[in-house]
C-alpha cells in the first residue's frame, strides 16, 4: 500500500468517526469568536457534548484584527477571571483603568482552552439553516454546508446536526437568529440590527441581554446587539467574554432541568 492511500484512508477514517459523533451533540454553537470559544470552555467544563461551527478557516472572530489592524485589545477588570481561566496574560494599564492583551494570544488561548475542555471545533462549515419542531415550538439543531461550497454557488444538498441547543455567537449578522426570524415565522423573532459605538452602554447591556430567544435558540455576543438594536463597543472584548459565559450558565441551566 502507499503512502499516499495510507495518508486518504487514515483521514477519511478519523474524519469519519467525528462527524459520526457529532450527529447528535448537546449543544451546536455556530461561531467560533470570544463568545462562541468562552462558551463552548464554559459548557464542555460541565460534561455537554459541544461543537463549534466556523465558516471561516481560523478562530477568533473580531479578535485577530484587534483595534483597527493594531495587535491589541482591551478589556475591564469584569473579566479577568475569565482570561485567567483561560491562563491570558495581561496587563493593566494604571493611566485609562483598562487590561491590555495580545490579539494572537487571547485567539490562540480561548480555542485551546475550549478545545482542551473537551469541545470539538469544526473549521469551514457553514451552518445554512436550522431544524425545528412543532407543538412545542422549538429549534433542535442546524443545517450544514461546507463555505466552499457556499461559495462556490454550486447546488448541494446539505446535512444535519440535531442538538438540544443551538447558540448564535456569529457576531454582527447575527446569522442563525435571521434565517429564523426569515423562515419561521411564527417564532415571532425580529432582528432590529446594531446602533452605533456607544462603549459604556454596549459592555453593560450584552451582556443583560445574553440568553435565550426561544426554545433550544441562544444568542451571545455580538448577536445580541443586532437581535436588540443595542450599541457596538469596538475593541474592548469584556462583554464578549463575559457573554459566552453568561450564556454557557443559561444553556446548562435548562439543559440540567430537562427544558429549552
Amino acid at each position: 500500500m502507499s503512502l499516499e492511500e495510507r495518508i486518504s484512508r487514515t483521514i477519511w477514517r478519523y474524519t469519519s468517526r467525528d462527524w459520526l459523533e457529532l450527529s447528535k451533540v448537546d449543544v451546536a454553537i455556530v461561531g467560533a469568536g470570544p463568545a462562541g470559544l468562552t462558551a463552548a470552555k464554559y459548557l464542555a467544563d460541565r460534561g455537554f457534548k459541544v461543537v463549534v461551527l466556523e465558516r471561516r478557516l481560523s478562530f477568533g472572530g473580531g479578535i485577530g484584527g484587534g483595534g483597527m489592524l493594531l495587535h491589541k485589545i482591551v478589556l475591564d477588570r469584569s473579566a479577568l477571571g475569565i482570561l485567567e481561566d483561560f491562563r491570558v496574560r495581561y496587563v493593566e494599564d494604571p493611566e485609562e483603568g483598562l487590561y491590555v492583551v495580545d490579539s494572537s494570544e487571547l485567539i490562540a488561548k480561548l480555542a485551546s482552552g475550549a478545545i482542551d475542555a473537551g469541545a470539538k471545533v469544526i473549521l469551514g462549515v457553514q451552518v445554512e439553516d436550522v431544524i425545528y419542531r412543532d407543538s412545542p415550538l422549538r429549534i433542535e439543531g442546524v443545517v450544514i454546508q461546507w463555505t466552499a461550497v457556499t461559495m462556490s454557488g454550486l447546488h448541494v444538498d446539505p446535512l444535519f446536526i440535531t442538538s438540544r441547543a443551538v447558540v448564535d455567537c456569529t457576531g454582527h449578522d447575527a446569522e442563525v437568529v435571521r434565517v429564523v426570524s426569515k423562515k419561521i415565522p411564527k417564532a415571532g423573532l425580529q432582528l432590529m440590527g446594531e446602533s452605533s459605538a456607544y462603549a459604556e452602554v454596549s459592555e453593560k447591556v450584552v451582556v443583560e441581554r445574553t440568553g435565550r430567544l426561544m426554545p433550544g435558540l441562544y444568542v451571545a455576543g455580538m448577536s445580541v446587539a443586532a437581535v436588540y438594536g443595542l450599541p457596538r463597543m469596538g475593541p474592548i472584548f469584556s462583554a464578549m467574554l463575559l457573554s459566552g459565559r453568561r450564556v454557557a450558565e443559561v444553556v446548562a441551566e435548562d439543559l440540567s432541568r430537562g427544558s429549552s
